[in-house]
């Protein structure tokens, strides 16, 4: 008997990490712009699906519900970040490292991605569905921050001192995107406004956390 070896696989290939990460977040880039248009209430599930060019069964596999379609970009701004605090060197003054290094949405190389985000977290003023996500998405933030800084300074990530240190650097970039939300309400996204908003956001960090941990000060 001739040895055939294994049956060929049937159906499709498996959808790797990367292949779902960017399809969530492209469904979401169409998602916002739906819901920027012509409101959450008037956007289907089928309309997101269309627009993103998949079947509605993908979108729900994808996300549980319409207003988690946000989360992808909403999450980019935290990981943005996130990423910039681990790049903290230990003895540059962390407000002048985020004025040096942050970027308000990661791995965006152009300010659409910006805009999307800022859509969505003006929708949240209105749509209570909304909010309730962006603030569960924060809720997160601030333990990511804790960890983040956790791993930098060797102190447990549910101390008190680090709890609230990463509390207070969420609450200054919350204030600092707001900000920004309310300067390009009207002229968009510019260079000039996202420089401001680093500096915002760094006059806001220096002020809450004069003695982040780890920091290297007396």
């Amino acid at each position: 008997m001739v040895d055939r070896g294994p049956a060929p696989r049937r159906g499709r290939p498996p959808v790797s990490d990367e292949q779902r990460r960017r399809q969530r977040l492209a469904i979401s880039r169409h998602a916002v712009r739906l819901f920027s248009e012509q409101g959450l209430a008037a956007t289907s599930g089928e309309q997101i699906a269309r627009a993103s060019g998949v079947s509605e069964r993908t979108l729900w596999r994808h996300f549980p519900h319409k207003e988690s379609c946000v989360e992808p970009l909403l999450t980019k701004t935290i990981d943005a970040f996130r990423t910039v605090l681990h790049a903290w060197p230990p003895d540059v003054d962390l407000a002048e490292h985020l004025r040096s290094a942050y970027q308000p949405v990661l791995n965006s190389p152009s300010a659409t991605d910006v805009e999307a985000v800022l859509a969505v977290i003006r929708l949240t003023h209105d749509e209570p569905a909304l909010r309730a996500a962006y603030l569960v998405l924060r809720e997160r933030a601030e333990d990511t921050l804790a960890e983040v800084l956790s791993a930098r300074t060797g102190v447990p990530s549910d101390a008190l001192p680090v709890r609230v240190e990463a509390a207070a650097m969420n609450a200054a970039l919350k204030v600092a995107t707001d900000d920004l939300i309310h300067e390009t309400a009207e002229s968009g996204i510019t260079p000039d406004a996202l420089l401001r908003h680093r500096e915002h956001l760094a006059d806001a960090i220096s002020f809450v956390t004069r003695r982040a941990p780890g920091d290297g000060r007396d």
